[in-house]
Protein backbone atom coordinates (compact mmCIF):
# COMPACT_ATOMS: atom_id res chain seq x y z
CA UNK A 1 0.00 0.00 0.00
CA UNK A 2 1.10 3.28 -0.35
CA UNK A 3 1.16 6.05 1.61
CA UNK A 4 -0.62 7.75 -1.17
CA UNK A 5 -4.02 5.54 -0.56
CA UNK A 6 -3.42 6.11 3.11
CA UNK A 7 -3.42 10.30 2.89
CA UNK A 8 -6.35 9.32 0.33
CA UNK A 9 -7.85 7.98 3.54
CA UNK A 10 -7.28 9.99 5.46
CA UNK A 11 -8.51 13.30 3.81
CA UNK A 12 -11.60 11.63 3.65
CA UNK A 13 -11.70 10.85 7.01
CA UNK A 14 -11.08 14.39 7.92
CA UNK A 15 -13.94 15.40 5.44
CA UNK A 16 -16.02 13.58 6.79
CA UNK A 17 -15.31 14.04 10.90
CA UNK A 18 -15.35 18.01 10.00
CA UNK A 19 -18.84 18.11 10.78
CA UNK A 20 -19.80 21.37 10.35
CA UNK A 21 -17.81 21.88 7.19
CA UNK A 22 -15.53 24.52 8.37
CA UNK A 23 -12.33 23.15 7.37
CA UNK A 24 -11.09 22.32 10.81
CA UNK A 25 -11.61 19.74 13.26
CA UNK A 26 -12.93 20.85 16.69
CA UNK A 27 -14.07 18.61 19.73
CA UNK A 28 -17.74 19.37 18.58
CA UNK A 29 -17.21 17.60 15.17
CA UNK A 30 -16.13 14.72 17.29
CA UNK A 31 -19.00 14.81 18.96
CA UNK A 32 -21.20 15.18 16.23
CA UNK A 33 -19.78 12.33 14.40
CA UNK A 34 -21.02 10.24 17.84
CA UNK A 35 -23.68 11.66 18.17
CA UNK A 36 -24.65 10.88 14.50
CA UNK A 37 -23.56 7.09 15.13
CA UNK A 38 -25.83 6.61 18.18
CA UNK A 39 -28.69 8.18 16.34
CA UNK A 40 -28.19 5.68 13.50
CA UNK A 41 -28.39 3.02 16.21
CA UNK A 42 -31.45 4.47 17.59
CA UNK A 43 -29.87 5.14 20.66
CA UNK A 44 -30.86 7.25 23.66
CA UNK A 45 -28.30 10.46 24.10
CA UNK A 46 -28.22 9.62 27.46
CA UNK A 47 -27.42 5.75 27.57
CA UNK A 48 -24.31 5.05 28.91
CA UNK A 49 -23.37 3.25 25.84
CA UNK A 50 -23.95 6.25 23.74
CA UNK A 51 -21.80 8.19 26.85
CA UNK A 52 -18.61 6.29 26.34
CA UNK A 53 -19.30 6.66 22.46
CA UNK A 54 -19.24 10.55 23.16
CA UNK A 55 -16.04 10.06 25.93
CA UNK A 56 -14.26 7.96 23.56
CA UNK A 57 -14.47 10.55 20.76
CA UNK A 58 -13.60 13.33 22.91
CA UNK A 59 -10.54 10.91 24.11
CA UNK A 60 -9.27 10.92 20.09
CA UNK A 61 -10.04 14.76 19.55
CA UNK A 62 -7.82 15.16 22.54
CA UNK A 63 -5.21 12.41 21.16
CA UNK A 64 -5.04 14.14 17.74
CA UNK A 65 -4.90 17.95 19.01
CA UNK A 66 -1.88 17.16 21.33
CA UNK A 67 -0.38 15.34 18.86
CA UNK A 68 -0.89 17.56 16.25
CA UNK A 69 0.43 20.53 18.99
CA UNK A 70 -3.39 22.41 18.94
CA UNK A 71 -4.34 23.69 22.90
CA UNK A 72 -7.06 22.31 24.33
CA UNK A 73 -10.15 23.12 22.47
CA UNK A 74 -8.44 24.17 19.92
CA UNK A 75 -9.00 23.45 15.98
CA UNK A 76 -6.68 20.81 14.19
CA UNK A 77 -5.97 21.97 10.68
CA UNK A 78 -6.54 19.19 7.84
CA UNK A 79 -2.49 19.26 7.29
CA UNK A 80 -2.39 18.90 11.40
CA UNK A 81 -4.77 16.15 11.15
CA UNK A 82 -2.69 14.39 8.23
CA UNK A 83 0.59 14.73 10.11
CA UNK A 84 -0.45 13.55 13.50
CA UNK A 85 -2.47 10.08 11.80
CA UNK A 86 0.24 9.80 9.35
CA UNK A 87 2.84 9.87 12.06
CA UNK A 88 0.82 7.65 14.17
CA UNK A 89 0.41 5.32 11.21
CA UNK A 90 3.99 4.81 9.57
CA UNK A 91 6.13 6.14 11.99
CA UNK A 92 4.55 4.95 15.42
CA UNK A 93 3.17 1.87 14.81
CA UNK A 94 0.23 -0.55 15.61
CA UNK A 95 0.19 0.56 19.49
CA UNK A 96 0.19 4.42 19.14
CA UNK A 97 -3.19 3.07 16.63
CA UNK A 98 -4.53 1.10 19.09
CA UNK A 99 -4.30 3.31 21.75
CA UNK A 100 -5.98 5.95 19.54
CA UNK A 101 -8.62 3.99 18.11
CA UNK A 102 -9.25 0.98 20.58
CA UNK A 103 -11.55 3.30 22.79
CA UNK A 104 -14.09 4.03 19.77
CA UNK A 105 -13.82 0.06 18.66
CA UNK A 106 -15.00 -0.78 22.26
CA UNK A 107 -17.93 1.56 22.36
CA UNK A 108 -18.91 0.59 18.83
CA UNK A 109 -18.87 -2.84 20.08
CA UNK A 110 -20.96 -1.95 23.54
CA UNK A 111 -23.23 0.17 21.04
CA UNK A 112 -23.97 -2.68 18.63
CA UNK A 113 -23.51 -6.06 20.44
CA UNK A 114 -27.30 -6.91 21.48
CA UNK A 115 -26.47 -10.13 22.98
CA UNK A 116 -23.91 -8.80 25.79
CA UNK A 117 -21.31 -11.17 25.10
CA UNK A 118 -18.89 -8.76 24.20
CA UNK A 119 -18.34 -9.24 19.96
CA UNK A 120 -20.16 -8.67 17.40
CA UNK A 121 -21.71 -11.22 15.17
CA UNK A 122 -23.17 -11.28 11.61
CA UNK A 123 -26.39 -9.08 12.38
CA UNK A 124 -24.69 -6.80 15.20
CA UNK A 125 -21.65 -5.78 12.35
CA UNK A 126 -24.41 -5.02 9.59
CA UNK A 127 -26.64 -2.74 12.32
CA UNK A 128 -22.54 -0.99 12.87
CA UNK A 129 -21.97 -0.33 9.20
CA UNK A 130 -25.34 0.97 9.37
CA UNK A 131 -24.33 3.36 12.33
CA UNK A 132 -21.67 5.11 10.28
CA UNK A 133 -22.79 4.99 7.04
CA UNK A 134 -21.34 2.33 4.91
CA UNK A 135 -23.65 0.57 2.22
CA UNK A 136 -24.92 -2.94 3.86
CA UNK A 137 -23.99 -4.45 0.70
CA UNK A 138 -20.64 -4.80 1.68
CA UNK A 139 -21.48 -6.04 5.23
CA UNK A 140 -21.45 -10.18 4.20
CA UNK A 141 -18.17 -9.86 2.55
CA UNK A 142 -16.59 -7.67 5.32
CA UNK A 143 -17.43 -9.71 7.62
CA UNK A 144 -15.77 -12.87 6.41
CA UNK A 145 -12.95 -11.35 5.96
CA UNK A 146 -12.44 -9.75 9.23
CA UNK A 147 -13.27 -13.07 11.11
CA UNK A 148 -9.83 -14.00 11.02
CA UNK A 149 -10.68 -17.03 13.11
CA UNK A 150 -13.71 -17.99 11.46
CA UNK A 151 -15.69 -18.12 14.63
CA UNK A 152 -18.87 -15.91 12.94
CA UNK A 153 -18.11 -13.46 15.96
CA UNK A 154 -16.23 -10.45 15.64
CA UNK A 155 -13.72 -9.38 18.47
CA UNK A 156 -12.46 -6.42 19.30
CA UNK A 157 -9.09 -6.99 18.30
CA UNK A 158 -10.67 -8.72 15.25
CA UNK A 159 -12.53 -5.34 14.92
CA UNK A 160 -9.36 -2.84 15.52
CA UNK A 161 -6.95 -4.60 13.34
CA UNK A 162 -9.58 -4.47 10.15
CA UNK A 163 -9.59 -0.54 11.12
CA UNK A 164 -6.23 -0.53 10.39
CA UNK A 165 -5.94 -2.66 7.33
CA UNK A 166 -8.51 -0.46 6.14
CA UNK A 167 -6.07 2.53 6.29
CA UNK A 168 -3.05 0.50 4.64
CA UNK A 169 -5.21 -0.44 2.02
CA UNK A 170 -6.08 -4.08 2.77
CA UNK A 171 -9.94 -3.98 3.42
CA UNK A 172 -12.24 -2.00 1.53
CA UNK A 173 -14.71 -1.42 3.84
CA UNK A 174 -14.49 1.60 6.53
CA UNK A 175 -15.55 0.69 9.98
CA UNK A 176 -15.34 4.09 11.37
CA UNK A 177 -17.67 5.53 8.70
Amino acid sequence: MSNALATDRLVKRFDRWDTDGNGVLEASDFQSEAARIAQNLGKSADSPEVQELQAAFTGLYEYLAEKAGVKAGGAISRQQFLDATGDMLFKEGEASFNRALSPIVKALIHLCDDDHNGQIDAREFQAWLNAVGVPLSQAGEAFQKIDKNDDGQLSEDELLQAVREFHFGQLEVELLG
